[in-house]
């Protein structure tokens, strides 16, 4: 491994190794250890922390310049593009429903289900785990066990700048339709994020539950249950309100993660 990764290394420094054999082979090796989930884009060392793996990202980004461009067809569809899609699903136990689509170098684990969705290269979605009609699971991003990305939620790619961490989603989270994470927010396990939530990473994340509110910022701590908000700013044209996400409640040992949402929405007097 560490001659593969200096080997990446030295290809980012200088360019021009791109046109050697070797180092091409490297690029591929690295790829294809993504894709079989031998190697990871950003692993947890620990408690809420993460490492992300810089020369991983290297090589994704290297990659694109030594490939071709290729048209691939699929009955009447027609795509042309430099990265193969996955193959093999049912060995890999991972059931995918047309017209899901998941790019060469993304790592699905035993009983992920792909609906209608998309899945790009260096992303990463451990077992068990639900991608629903039309989410878009970006580059390099990490979701953990038995995570469910109701419809249309979007999950932000990110490949540059190369020690940027992705978007980190923990086992057992539940990401309502429509959310949006992007800029390498991490969502902590369990947690519970309700429809149409935006969370960059500067959004600001406030905790309500308690007699003063907490601020956090790209992070949700687990199994709390966020909601979308907004809190008032001063601008020179005067005062408006700037969307925010607000932490109503945890989610309860006693019942799944839908009724917990709806337990904490109706114990709070809010519909979403």
């Amino acid at each position: 491994m560490n001659d593969l990764r200096a080997t990446i290394e030295a290809a980012w420094d200088d360019r021009a190794q791109l046109q050697q054999s070797a180092t091409q082979e490297a690029i591929r090796c690295v790829i294809h250890m993504l894709d079989k989930g031998e190697i990871r884009v950003a692993e947890p060392t620990g408690g809420e922390k993460w490492q992300v793996n810089e020369w991983v990202k290297k090589a994704v980004l290297m990659y694109f310049p030594i490939q071709q461009m290729e048209t691939i067809e699929a009955g009447p569809f027609e795509f042309h593009d430099k990265i193969p899609l996955k193959k093999n699903f049912a060995e890999q136990g991972v059931r995918v429903v047309p017209h899901a689509l998941a790019r060469y170098g993304s790592y699905l684990s035993k009983g992920v289900i792909l609906m209608p969705s998309y899945t790009n290269i260096g992303a990463y979605v451990d077992e068990g785990t639900m991608v629903d009609t039309w989410a878009t699971v970006g580059s390099c991003a990490q979701v953990g066990k038995h995570v469910h990305l109701s419809g249309g939620v979007g999950l932000g790619g990110v490949l540059e700048p190369v020690q940027a961490a992705p978007v980190i989603v923990e086992d057992g989270a539940f990401i309502g339709s429509r959310s949006i994470l992007v800029e390498g927010c991490h969502i902590g396990k369990e947690a519970v994020i309700g429809a149409n939530v935006c969370i960059t990473g500067s959004t600001k994340i406030i905790d309500v539950t308690g007699a003063e509110p907490k601020e956090y910022k790209g992070y949700v701590p687990p199994r709390s249950v966020v909601i979308p908000g907004s809190y008032t700013k001063e601008f020179p044209a005067g005062s408006y309100q700037v969307p925010c996400a607000l932490i109503i409640g945890l989610r309860k040992e006693s019942t799944d993660l839908k009724t917990s949402l709806n337990d904490a929405l109706r114990e709070n007097e809010i519909a979403v």
